[in-house]
């Protein structure tokens, strides 16, 4: 039986070499609190766009600021991945994010104001007509239970 160690080591050079019918999906791990992996194969600011609360325009100035071209992410040194790392850090992405969306969420239904109320019941929450749309918001699942 493998030991706890070589158990952990096994799982991580599975996950970096994971291969589906022959595509190769290899990540680089952000780390240092951040959280998140992007992929190595693709252009710098195309694989920040992988993390949550990175878009196009937070991506495209984030690779301005560091000062680094808009190369592949495998071809990032050591100290580019540092400086990537410390920039990122400045940002609100990732769980961290999810978790204060949460936390304001949870408060909007704490207070019972009328956006945690459409929270609550699915409803759309900015004034969205709901007669003939917002069909996404009102569809519940079956598991959910009974309307």
């Amino acid at each position: 039986m493998l030991g706890f160690c070589n158990a952990t080591k096994v799982v991580l050079h599975l996950r970096q070499n994971l291969s589906v019918w022959g595509v190769r999906a290899r990540n680089i791990n952000i780390g240092g609190g951040v959280g998140g992996e992007i992929p190595d194969q693709k252009r710098l600011q195309y694989a920040l766009q992988h993390i949550h609360g990175i878009g196009r325009s937070k991506a495209h100035h984030i690779v301005c600021e560091l000062g680094v071209e808009n190369k592949y992410v495998r071809d990032l040194s050591k100290r580019e991945l540092y400086s990537l790392r410390e920039l990122l850090s400045k940002y609100l992405i990732g769980n961290d994010l999810k978790k204060c969306v949460e936390r304001d969420v949870g408060r909007l239904v704490g207070i019972q104001c009328y956006r945690g109320i459409r929270h609550v019941d699915g409803l759309p929450c900015r004034g969205q007509r709901t007669h003939t749309n917002a069909r996404t918001r009102k569809s519940r699942p079956t598991w959910r239970g009974t309307r």
